[in-house]
């Protein structure tokens, strides 16, 4: 293992291992070395002797803003939140469709929507689930992997974190070596990064070169949170209805994650509110009878675990309000009797005789039992063992016999530990969220962070190698994800458009809905907005007849949910599937669905939709919210939000001019209109001021000055 300081020696080092044709694996989202990375790519742009493939997904890159108003909202935004922050030289050049034709950016998840007329992006798109990512990986040739990680100390010695990514990485080099193939691994660490526990934490001998220099330290890249609107809370309202106490979850990234989990928050603690609320927006179970079969509207005693692939900073919130509190043991036997209420977290000595009674360990207890025992805490950590002795820290030696009256109560005084230890409250393999995330897990005292264990993908995905401790740990389990379309037989559409354009990835939301079918407590649960607005302006429904790509399938159709309500398809023919979506639909969309169900012959002719479903309008639920927002609930960002005011009203108003230019007629009319504006209310400088076009000097600026002005009547009067 090589130590070095200096980047471009470790570039020279890499090529003198590997040769000229570089296969570079790095980490999803935030864990990759971009110091490291953007040399070796400026390496290979100069010299077009080396050939240079990236392996990744989900490159994060600082907003630029298209329109020169985006550039002037976001130049000093991205200085103040992402600071030092390097963009991914290749990540630029891809972008532009300018990367040179040695070198090849292969990616299986985008960030949503980037790409989708980008011809080399889509050309190079990887269509893979998660868990299979390392294989291939691994199958493409991958001859490097660079990482960031975190250094620190774990009882007197180095170690290292994966921190934000052990998903991949472990797997991948696990197997490299296995089949001993020639893998150069190098680190680049990065103190800024949460130091992280679990199966995150290496020796320095897992890695063939450290790059540590204090001068590359940047910022971890800290995306800001995204509005919750109207139609997300409505739809983490009716979600939060089927998250059961004493259960497991998993949410995906985004706003809809963070109305779910202010909902959650809501109903545990504030639950008289939250019944008021359910009962003014008509959500209950004669409605929605899943709510009484799989749901729960009390709060949370026993709390909730998550096993999730992204830990997500509205688990954070879920961790603040005591929600995600349930700590399970990946011991099967420890695990098994806890789900049985045969032994509690906080113990006495009777939880030997449970475990001898259960065979777990023998009455004269071996080292690996001793061991076992230390590990969860039922023997107190200061506690050796020497020469089949149990030594307590005075020096005593005591026989490990359970059943030898004296030394059993010798045993039970002076070694038995009081609760349980080592258990975790989440399982993740990556996560990403804005800076305050970011610091509140840095934050976390030493045994809390420890509560959340950053685990290999191939260990939260799938129930594949590990089945039994799975189906333990994941009791009633909820696995909620978003997706783009659903079909009236149920088939849901999360990553592609029809026309074969690439949105984002398959992620690990097959795994996750596979795997609700397969957990007998389980539920998958979609997200799905009703509507969305096209390219020209126009409201379109998300709940389609048929739709020319699926990312799961009609046969593992379960539960859809949108702002108006829930859809039980699980166990349902296709007419009522198809009722429960049309119910669902958004009530503009209702009747062309219909006709077109009954032309499939997925409906009868006589089918009349009931009454309480006909007013599916966002005016409704707007109306009904509207009140609670008076006493400052559900508001746009329930989690915080790095934005200032400024930046909100700024971004408020940029977002509409974006939607105007949708329709060409319209926002012609808006510029027209604009050119006569008058003078800027004094109100709204401040907002000139910080888009720098309070006294502008070029023709254009002047012009910019009339739209924005004009912008801020109309969006925050």
């Amino acid at each position: 293992m090589s130590r070095l300081r200096d980047v471009d020696k470790v570039v020279d080092h890499i090529i003198s291992q590997v040769g000229n044709n570089i296969v570079l694996a790095a980490p999803l989202g935030a864990g990759k070395a971009n110091t490291l990375i953007n040399s070796i790519y400026a390496r290979a742009k100069k010299d077009s002797s080396l050939q240079l493939t990236i392996l990744t997904a989900l490159t994060l890159q600082k907003p630029q803003g298209k329109s020169d108003l985006e550039k002037k909202f976001y130049g000093p935004l991205c200085q103040r939140i992402f600071g030092n922050y390097p963009d991914l030289y290749y990540e630029a050049d891809r972008v532009s469709q300018t990367l040179p034709d040695n070198i090849k950016v292969i990616e299986f998840y985008f960030p949503a929507g980037k790409f989708k007329s980008n011809g080399i992006a889509q050309r190079n798109y990887l269509s893979t689930n998660y868990t299979h990512a390392a294989r291939d990986i691994l199958n493409r040739g991958v001859n490097v992997i660079c990482q960031q990680v975190c250094k620190g100390e774990i009882d007197g010695q180095e170690v290292y974190s994966l921190s934000c990514n052990p998903d991949i990485t472990i797997d991948l080099v696990e197997k490299m070596r296995e089949q001993k193939k020639p893998i150069t691994i190098v680190a680049q660490v990065n103190q800024e990064l949460p130091f992280m526990y679990g199966e995150s934490i290496v020796g320095p001998e897992f890695f063939d070169i450290i790059l540590d220099n204090r001068d590359y330290d940047f910022k971890v890249f800290g995306p800001p949170k995204m509005g919750v609107s109207d139609a997300d809370y409505m739809i983490g309202i009716h979600a939060s209805t089927l998250i059961k106490d004493d259960g497991e979850i998993q949410i995906g990234i985004g706003s809809l994650g963070d109305a779910l989990a202010y909902s959650l928050c809501l109903r545990h603690q504030h639950n008289s509110t939250y019944q008021v609320l359910l009962k003014s927006l008509n959500i209950n179970a004669n409605i929605f009878p899943i709510i009484k079969s799989f749901g729960d509207l009390l709060p949370f005693k026993k709390g909730l675990f998550a096993a999730t692939e992204m830990f997500v900073d509205c688990f954070a919130g879920l961790y603040a309000a005591k929600i995600l509190k349930k700590k399970v043991y990946d011991s099967i036997i420890i695990q098994r009797l806890l789900n049985e209420g045969k032994i509690k977290e906080h113990f006495n000595s009777k939880i030997l005789d449970i475990l001898y009674e259960e065979k777990a360990i023998h009455h004269q207890l071996s080292h690996s039992d001793f061991q076992f025992l230390k590990d969860f805490g039922i023997i107190k950590k200061e506690i050796r063992w020497k020469e089949n002795y149990l030594i307590l820290e005075n020096g005593d030696k005591i026989l490990p016999d359970l059943l030898d009256e004296q030394n059993r109560l010798k045993i039970d005084q002076e070694v038995l530990g009081s609760s349980l230890r080592n258990g975790a409250v989440a399982h993740a393999g990556f996560f990403l969220g804005p800076k305050s995330f970011y610091q509140f897990l840095k934050n976390l005292p030493i045994p809390e962070r420890k509560l959340i264990r950053m685990k290999r993908i191939s260990q939260i995905n799938q129930l594949y190698g590990h089945e039994e401790i799975d189906r333990l740990q994941r009791k009633n389990g909820r696995f909620i994800n978003t997706c783009m379309f659903v079909t009236l037989n149920g088939s849901a559409c999360s990553d592609a458009l029809e026309s074969g354009e690439q949105v984002s990835g398959v992620g690990g939301q097959y795994n996750f809905v596979a795997m609700a079918h397969e957990l007998p407590d389980g539920r998958s649960i979609l997200q799905l907005r009703s509507t969305r607005i096209n390219d020209h302006g126009k409201i379109m429904s998300n709940i389609v007849m048929n739709y020319g790509n699926c990312t799961i399938p009609r046969h593992l159709r379960d539960i859809v949910i949108t702002e108006y309500g829930i859809a039980d398809l699980r166990g349902k023919t296709d007419e009522e599937v198809a009722i429960s979506l049309i119910q669902i639909a958004d009530s503009r969309f209702q009747q062309e669905l219909i006709e077109q169900a009954i032309k499939a012959n997925k409906l009868t002719k006589d089918y009349r939709l009931p009454q309480r479903f006909r007013d599916n309008l966002p005016t409704r639920y707007q109306k009904q919210l509207s009140e609670f927002k008076k006493n400052d609930l559900f508001g746009p960002f329930p989690f915080g939000t790095d934005l200032t005011d400024e930046e909100l009203d700024i971004g408020k108003t940029l977002k509409y001019l974006k939607a105007k230019k949708r329709n060409k007629l319209s926002f012609i009319k808006f510029i027209l209109n604009s050119l006569f504006v008058g003078p800027c209310p004094l109100r709204y400088k401040h907002l000139l001021k910080r888009m720098d076009l309070e006294t502008p000097k070029r023709i254009k600026d002047h012009l910019y000055r009339k739209i924005l002005i004009n912008g801020f009547i109309e969006v925050l009067n």
